[in-house]
Order: structure tokens, then sequence, then C-alpha cells
């Protein structure tokens, strides 16, 4: 049975995961997201150019030329791997038919991708009250193979004839591509896609991502919107090809801030509750979430935490759908709320589906992995100059482009070396995490008996190997119900700001079943900032906001702590992941208003607080 294969496999990968000891991990930066001329919206907005060796040899840090205007643009620090990430509808169609013509079938290929653009955006908006209804109704039903799927969507859509042709051709030459530029030991180029449902406006895309090379991935195409809406689908087939290739597969979800509360719901797309087999295939296909991207920030929301001061982190009020329908905060779309669904569930079927770690990535559609405020080149190519951000795309400083945009974000793995499978394995232990951009040091580890000398021995983590888990890890109660102690070590980017403080944010299940969440400052720079309720009064912004540049006078370099949680009780399930803060510095937005002149209104801060996000270690009480 499938189930019984996945299970296996997962404790398989703990076992091997136990095996990598802590002083052979190295910390490796990179972008799992990230999409070039073949991606039809990429194309359509200017990316005519910029195919996937550009973008490779970018993110090695090489200059290379922008898709848009010309300029040579070139990365101030090199990426350790990427991850080009194509649509997989329609890849490469749009650019081949623009420049090769629709073989003599009268088909206008502008109509053509706006009738299949008005197939999957349904008007109708996506919530947990109606949308199963409509997705039964008007979706297809999914098909056993490809061929019947694709007929459904000849006669509802209308069929370019040369897709099939075309998006082999372009898979065969991203495939290459990739191939080309791994360089284990250097530099990991992972093949990968993304799979681009989108029912109802809901986003409900995932990046793939596989450890595979080019002849394997060549052996099948990627699967995508026009085989199924549903993501059970996709599991499914990442089941059949992994089987078939012997390879591995992840898949990442992102941008649940705009998935209309689908991304975490407790039932499927198709209506059906979350069972056991269902939350364990899930937590297995997808153990790594997108908490950070271009299109804002998804860790949570003041609705939602509406006692986390630091909630409301570049959010991204827009859906995709354009009708002007009204932004609503849901459960389902945030990371935290759906972590905390997850313990919910897990003591209703007895299998957490939410239990992921996190990462970064920029979902950039220039090929070009820019995640820096002062050399930030946008998320299209044609919104990547300052002066288009204001005129381009009408009162752009109101809308869902230009400085709505984040510049965001980076995936930070602890691996035991720099090559496609090492990665693939650390996202599996989740011993990952997510930046805005900077690239933040942390390093937390926890489990009983341990204290701040460990933490501050030249050898940590070693010293604590075999005593504790890192993040992504799980703790099974102690025989003494004592809380177990976290160690943390934040770093500031020695090319960014200092650090204003490190916190830990618990979620639990009460004696009653009921979630709740808190927000802990347990490090942080200066000894005169805790005020009388034991809150800290906020760092001091430092910016220049002539030239955006950050005075380090605040702030603190390196903070460690060995936090052990006062409200812990030993019977109650809960997770605890570390958000590092970093001092205010200047968001692109400001280096933009700079450049223009200064009298400009971008209707976006000009400062910002970067963060680091981990992966939460999990706690389990003794069943």
């Amino acid at each position: 049975m499938k189930m019984m294969k996945q299970r296996c496999c997962i404790a398989v990968l703990a076992f091997a995961a136990a095996t990598v000891s802590a002083a052979d991990k190295q910390l490796l930066w990179g972008d799992t997201h990230l999409h070039t001329t073949y991606s039809s919206d990429a194309f359509a907005n200017n990316n005519l150019t910029a195919t996937p060796d550009v973008a490779y040899r970018f993110a090695k840090g090489e200059p290379v030329l922008h898709p848009y205007n010309g300029n040579r643009v070139q990365l101030e620090r090199p990426l350790d791997f990427l991850v080009v990430s194509d649509h997989a509808e329609f890849m490469g169609v749009v650019r081949s038919t623009y420049f090769n013509g629709i073989d003599n079938q009268g088909l206008d290929w502008i109509t053509q991708f706006k009738a299949w653009i008005a197939q999957i955006i349904l008007k109708d908006a996506v919530d947990d009250q109606t949308a199963r209804n409509l997705f039964v109704k008007i979706l297809p039903e999914p098909f056993d193979n490809p061929t019947d799927a694709a007929a459904v969507w000849e006669v509802s859509v209308g069929w370019i004839p040369q897709q099939p042709r075309v998006e082999a051709n372009t898979w065969r030459d991203i495939t290459e591509a990739a191939d080309q530029h791994n360089r284990p030991g250097e530099f990991s180029a992972i093949i990968g896609w993304e799979y681009s449902s989108i029912p109802g406006g809901g986003n409900l895309h995932r990046v793939v991502m596989t450890d595979v090379d080019a002849p394997v991935a060549q052996s099948f195409i990627p699967f995508g919107l026009d085989q199924s809406v549903y993501p059970e689908d996709l599991w499914s087939w990442l089941d059949e090809v992994s089987a078939t290739t012997k390879g591995d597969f992840v898949a990442i979800p992102h941008n649940s801030n705009i998935s209309k509360g689908a991304m975490f719901s407790s039932k499927t797309l198709r209506g059906e509750p979350m069972t056991a087999e269902l939350a364990e295939t899930r937590r297995y296909w997808e153990p790594v979430v997108e908490i950070t991207q271009i299109k804002g920030d998804s860790e949570t929301h003041s609705r939602l935490s509406p006692a986390d001061p630091f909630a409301d982190f570049e959010n991204y009020p827009f859906y995709i759908q354009r009708d002007n329908t009204p932004y609503n905060p849901r459960v389902g779309d945030f990371v935290r709320p759906a972590m905390l669904r997850g313990l919910e569930l897990q003591a209703d079927i007895g299998v957490n589906p939410f239990q992921f770690g996190v990462i970064g990535s920029t979902d950039a559609h220039t090929a070009l992995s820019s995640a820096d405020e002062n050399n930030f080149l946008g998320k299209m190519a044609t919104d990547s100059i300052p002066v288009n951000k204001m005129v381009h795309w009408g009162d752009n400083a109101k809308s869902s482009f230009g400085w709505a945009m984040s510049a965001s974000g980076r995936a930070a793995v602890w691996a035991s070396e720099n090559s496609r499978s090492a990665i693939l394995a650390a996202m599996r232990r989740r011993e990952v995490y997510a930046t805005t951009g900077p690239r933040i040091g942390v390093r937390v580890y926890a489990g009983w008996g341990l204290s701040a000398n460990e933490l501050h021995a030249a050898d940590f983590p070693s010293n604590v190997a075999g005593r504790a888990v890192p993040m992504g890890g799980e703790l099974q109660a102690g025989l003494d119900g004592d809380a177990p102690t976290f160690l943390i070590e934040a770093t500031a980017d020695p090319s960014s700001a200092f650090l204003d403080r490190v916190q830990v944010v618990k979620g639990w299940l009460d004696d009653n079943g009921e979630s709740h969440e808190r927000v802990f400052d347990v490090s942080w720079a200066g000894d005169d900032r805790v005020l009388e309720d034991g809150s800290l009064r906020p760092v001091a912004d430092t910016v220049n906001l002539s030239t955006g540049a950050v005075d380090n006078s605040v702030g603190a370099p390196r903070l460690t702590a060995a936090w052990t949680d006062p409200s812990f009780e030993a019977q109650q399930s809960a997770f605890y992941y570390v958000r590092v803060l970093q001092i205010p510095s200047a968001r692109h937005s400001l280096y933009d208003k700079i450049a223009l002149g200064g009298d400009v209104d971008t209707h976006r801060p000009d400062t910002l607080q970067e963060r680091a996000y981990t992966s939460a270690i999990w706690y389990q009480p003794a069943k």
C-alpha cells in the first residue's frame, strides 16, 4: 500500500537524519522558487530573454544582463543552491508561440492564454463554507492519466496544437541547464517546477523539487494544474513517480497568505474531512512550507494573533483574483495558526498534517534571485525599475505590484554537504529556516539537562549531541515531567543590520483541547529596555532617511539564550519556534524614493525590521 511505503520511508529518513552529526552540518543559503522566461506570466511581463542558464549564473555571483532594461546586474554574495521552478502549466508555450507562431490553426496565443486564465480563476470566492460544493460542481474530476485530463482542457479551453511538444522541449532545456550548472560541494542546481492550482482565485501553489538528474527528470513531464486542481492528486502522482525514478521529491506550499483559507484547511477541496491517512500523506510530501517571499509574509496576521506586536510584517492584502475581492485573513492562510490547527487535528485523528518546517524564497519572475533591500530587482521584469513602480501600473503605490512587493526571502539549510540529496534530506528532517533576506545565522537545540555553559562552549553544538534535537525535531516527554531547555544562538548578517531581539513563539493545547499561542522575548540588545510589565522598549531606529544607511550603534552582533518555558505543562502538546528580529533598516521602497528625488509617496514604510523564522521543535507528552 502507498501509505505503508511512505511510513517506512519516514522511519528510514528519521534514522538517517540522526546519523548526521552537528559537527558535519554546514549552513547553506539558497532560493527554491525562481521563474525564468519559460513561465508564461514571466514572459508576459517582459522577461523575454532570461533563461535558466542566466538564473544559475546570477545565483553563482556572475554578472548578467537584466531581461528588461539590459543593465548589468550581479549578486554581492553568491548563493549555495537554486531551484528554477517555472510553472508546469504552459511551460514555455507562450514564449514559443510568440517567437515561432502557432501552426496555422487560426488561434491567437493571447486569446488562448486569457481563456485558460478565465477557466481556472473562477469568479466565486474560496471559503470553508461554500468552496467545496463549488469545486465539485465546476472543476473537472481527477483522471487516471494525462490524456483524459487533456481532453477536458481541449474542450473547455481550446488547445494550442504544439503545447505537448513545446512543454517537453522546454523541460529538457530546463533540466539540462540544471545538470550543466550543478557542482556538488560547490553549488547545487536543483531540478524543480511549480504546480499552480488556483481554484476560485485562492492560491494553492506548490513548488516541487527533486534530487534526480536531467536524464531521469526527462522521463516524466511535470504535474500541473492541467492534470488536476486537487493537491491530493499531485501527492499521488509524486508517489508513483518517486517509485518509478527512485528519486526523492518535496512539494513546498507558498503564499498561503492569499489562499482564502484553503491552504491549511481541515478539509480537502473535495469536501472530505482530514483523515489520519491523508494527514500522513500530506506531512510526508510537504515537510516544509514557504513562510515569506515577494508576495508577502505568511507567518501570521494581527487579526489572528492580536497579542503579537510584530504580527503584521510585510502584509500583502491582495488576492491573485482580480475582481476587488476584499482581503480577509483566515486561519487556513497563515503558518502559525495552521500549526495550532495541526495540534488540534492531531488530538482528533492522531496525526498532525501541519507539522512542517519553514523556509523563505523569492518567487521572482525575472530569473534573478534578489532579496536584498538595496539590490532588489523586483518580482516582474517590467516592475524592476523605480519609475515603473509609479507609472506603469497606474496608481501602483496602492496596487499589488511595485512597492507592495517584499524584498524576500531566503532559504537557510543545515545540510551535511552541498548536494541535491543532502539539501532535500535536510528539508525532510525540517532542519531548515527562513529569513526575509539577510543572512542571519540561527542555531536551536532543545533537550533536558542542558545549560548555558554548553551553549557557549567551543564545541557547541557537538557537545549536546544525543541529548538534544535541532530545529525541526521532536521531543518526547521527560521522565520527571520537567521542562526542556532551549539553547539558541543568533548571529547578525555581517553585511546587514545588527539584531534587536530573539523571541520564542509557543503554541500549545490546553487540557480542554483548545489551542493557544504566546511570544516570549528571550534575549535582546540593551540592558535598559525592560519595562515594568516585562515587555521591551522598542529598539532605536538609526536609519539615515537620506541615504538608507543603518547605524549599528544599537543592537547586537550576536544574541544567545538558554531558555526554559515558564508555563510548561508536561501533559500538553506544544511547538516552539524562534523568531529573530533585526534593528530597523531601510526598505527597498526608501531606496527607490531617494533615487527618484525623495518627494515620492510609496504608501509603504521607509524602514522595516527584517527577521528570521526557524522551523519549530515539537513537544509530545507521554502517552
